[in-house]
């Protein structure tokens, strides 16, 4: 959980904020914050985590637990690594790969050991549990949501690269879930 949460505080800080790209979930709404309103990332990320932590305590005890472990620990690196995000300059698409894979290898891990950054990762898990549809496809469909979202302000460039990010972190996470 330790080492996936920093590498998510990393790939945000270090390569997704210098740029103004999103990343999916509820860590992209609280960028959306960040770059409207100079709002902490980490700390909004917990904020607006807490409807479904709360959730989660009276239906699925067992997710609460380590989602909300995870939640905190990956804001709190979140935060404290804000400095990064004047530290590393590469070109926005090299950006958006590396904060994708980066960002991708922490979520693999977290889920691997069986935590989670919670927020819309369990939003999309209480849904797949009360309807026919796949888990990565709503997670997928609430990521795209969130770009689409930040789309007026942040524009077509980010939209594009922030989806490139997305799809690449899914893509890593779910090697990283089911090979290491």
């Amino acid at each position: 959980m330790t080492i996936g949460s920093l590498l998510i505080g990393i790939a945000i800080n270090g390569f997704l904020v210098p740029h103004r790209l999103l990343d999916g979930g509820i860590v992209g709404i609280a960028l959306i914050l960040h770059y409207y309103f100079d709002f902490r990332t980490g700390l909004w990320t917990a904020l607006l985590s807490i409807p479904l932590s709360v959730y989660a305590w009276f239906h699925e005890r067992k997710q609460f637990y380590g989602s909300f472990q995870g939640m905190l620990m990956t804001s709190l690196f979140i935060d404290i690594l804000a400095p990064l995000s004047h530290q590393i300059s590469l070109p926005i698409w090299l950006s958006s790969v590396i904060g994708g894979v980066v960002s991708g290898a922490g979520i693999g891990l977290m889920l691997r050991y069986k935590t989670s950054t919670g927020g819309t990762d369990l939003l999309a898990y209480f849904i797949s549990k009360a309807t026919p549809l796949n888990i990565g496809f709503l997670i997928f469909l609430i990521d795209g949501i969130i770009v689409l979202a930040g789309y007026p302000t942040l524009g077509f460039e980010s939209l594009l690269f922030s989806t490139l990010t997305i799809f690449i972190a899914g893509w890593v996470a779910s090697i990283c879930y089911e090979r290491i």
